[in-house]
């Protein structure tokens, strides 16, 4: 279970311009809703190895986050090229990532 949000966050300039589908998962290694939601991301991302799959440390002043208006954790973004097509919301079913990932796959 990679709790693990320390990883560089890409700016919005960035991830605008990724192209295929991508997740950004926004939250914290410390949030127990986090770690409690890893089991059922994982599992779902099992079935799409051609999702890129993003990390993103969130907090007070974190740009990538508030430019999604990111409020709750986890909060998973569901792209494709660039744009926000899906997104959950402290997932707490394996479904939940799914429908996200059905949005973007294809």
């Amino acid at each position: 279970m990679d709790t693990n949000y320390d990883k560089p966050e890409p700016s919005r300039d960035e991830v605008n311009q990724w192209p295929g589908p991508a997740v950004l998962e926004f939250g914290a290694g410390w949030c127990p809703h986090c770690q409690g939601a890893q089991p059922a991301i994982a599992a779902a991302l099992e079935d799409f190895p051609a999702v890129r799959h993003v990390k993103v440390g969130d907090g007070k002043g974190k740009p990538l986050g508030r430019s999604f208006q990111v409020k709750l954790w986890p909060t998973l973004i569901f792209l494709k090229d660039g744009k926000e097509l899906a997104r959950a919301v402290r997932p707490t079913t394996e479904r939940e990532v799914r429908d996200g990932l059905a949005a973007i796959a294809g």
